[in-house]
């Protein structure tokens, strides 16, 4: 996501630094466009919202915007009338919602104060309360999706794929439905950002986890293990980064096999730090390597496209409304100016590779995977998001949240759009059930499957379990 934005404005997946400068016949156009009353928290929203959008919009999306935004500006007036001129936030946030649903562009969205705080706290690395545990909502709990190694969760037990069902008393995760929410994730690889619940059932999120987090209190939770029966866990926190940097640990039976978890490209060092662990695999003796990015909801093209370049050059070609840019990597890095004369065959890693991916796999990481795929590496898990084709901005409201704005589309050089998903080459979900209790990744052991059968020499997995060595 961004990377040392101008002042008031964030980029979250393409680092835009472009200048906009808008008549005064423009902006009384796009004002016209908005049939609000009387000024009031809600409409100052919406109007600075859909505007934005409006002036700004590049994706995929043939609804028509105009017509859109005055239809849900009526439905606004309609809501606000009770409270008048003081119809808060919170009722425009709701309507905008409503309205970007029809627009159908899932990369467009409005975002509260909070999301936008936990943003900025990732993107900038600030120094937070945090327990360690990144968590993801499931049905059934909060998922540990990874542990922070010597945090206070690490330090009490807690191991990646640990569930929480309960928190503070209260039942943890995502009701079970079978139609998935729109909104698979904050950006910020911290999971859901509205969990699903059956009428009258409160149940607690990722959201709410994390805002406990930062109160800074111990939190009372049930963890269910592997092989373990239920059990009281009380954790506490620590002033740590709020990034999770990418983690190394090795799979399969012989323990040969490196497994890279990447939580998301958002900071402005990923590629670095991605790298330096593709390096350190190859120093104590990888056979293979599986990158792990089931629960990553993107970040940064320059940080994505760099870091999908350890196996093959990699280049994004994207356009805006007026002209175009492209984001290009070598050997796990940004590519420079410095690095045209290089052959076109440059890689870092050569060896048999895969990654894991699935519904919450979205946007940047959906473009590593992409690239990674065209180099050789084989995509396991389940269709992921579908917005890998497509590149926003967040630009500030005056709420303190955000909205954000698709503005940029990808294609190959011939003009052909990039795919919007990735259809893995295994198809293998992930079995929460058997992952939670068993301790068994049925899509981890669908990878080192599939990659034994490629080369014919790696060791099949085995049967009790594939999953990362537990200490």
């Amino acid at each position: 996501m961004p990377f040392n934005p101008p002042p008031r404005r964030q980029v979250p997946l393409n680092p835009i630094r472009r200048r906009r400068t808008w008549s005064a016949l423009t902006a009384a156009l796009l004002c016209a466009a908005l049939p609000l009353a009387a000024a009031s928290p809600a409409t100052d929203l919406y109007r600075d919202a859909t505007t934005r959008v409006l002036r700004d919009y590049y994706g995929w999306s043939t609804a028509d915007l105009k017509a859109l935004t005055e239809q849900y500006g009526r439905t606004l007036e309609e809501r606000c009338a009770p409270a008048g001129d003081a119809c808060p936030f919170e009722t425009a946030r709701e309507v905008l919602t409503e309205l970007f649903t029809q627009v159908g562009d899932a990369h467009t969205s409005v975002r509260d104060p909070e999301s936008a705080l936990r943003l900025r706290e990732v993107q900038e690395n600030l120094a937070v309360p945090r327990t360690g545990a990144r968590v993801v909502s499931v049905p059934g709990g909060l998922l540990v999706a990874s542990v922070m190694p010597g945090s206070p969760a690490e330090q009490a037990g807690l191991r990646p794929f640990d569930l929480l069902t309960r928190v503070n008393g209260a039942p943890a995760g995502k009701n079970p439905d079978p139609t998935p929410s729109a909104d698979t994730g904050n950006g910020t690889g911290a999971g859901t950002q509205d969990d699903q619940a059956a009428p009258g059932t409160d149940l607690l999120g990722a959201r709410e986890f994390t805002r406990l987090e930062r109160a800074a209190q111990p939190i009372q939770v049930e963890v269910t293990a592997p092989g373990r029966a239920p059990r009281p866990l009380t954790l506490t926190t620590a002033t740590l980064r709020a990034r999770d940097e990418p983690t190394l640990n090795w799979v399969g039976p012989d323990r040969r096999t490196a497994l890279i978890s990447v939580a998301s490209f958002l900071p402005s060092d990923t590629a670095a730090q991605f790298l330096a662990r593709v390096r350190e695999a190859e120093r104590e003796g990888a056979r293979a390597l599986l990158i792990d990015l089931r629960f990553n909801g993107g970040g940064s093209l320059t940080q994505c496209v760099a870091a999908a370049s350890i196996f093959a050059p990699t280049q994004y070609r994207s356009r805006f409304r007026t002209g175009g840019t492209m984001y290009a990597g070598i050997e796990g890095r940004p590519a420079g100016p410095q690095d045209r004369q290089r052959p076109p065959d440059t890689a870092v890693w050569r060896g048999p590779a895969a990654v894991l991916v699935g519904p919450n796999t979205a946007s940047c990481s959906e473009v590593f995977t992409y690239y990674a795929q065209r180099a050789g590496a084989l995509a396991v898990g389940e269709v992921t998001r579908g917005v890998g084709n497509s590149g926003v901005t967040l630009e500030p409201l005056p709420d303190g949240g955000m909205v954000s704005v698709t503005v940029l589309r990808a294609y190959w050089p011939d003009g052909t759009p990039l795919p919007a998903h990735v259809t893995p080459d295994v198809p293998a979900p992930t079995d929460l059930r058997a992952l939670t209790t068993q301790g068994q990744d049925t899509c981890l052991n669908a990878a080192l499957n599939a990659l034994n059968t490629r080369t014919g020499h790696l060791p099949a997995p085995a049967t009790s379990s594939a999953a990362p060595q537990r200490p």
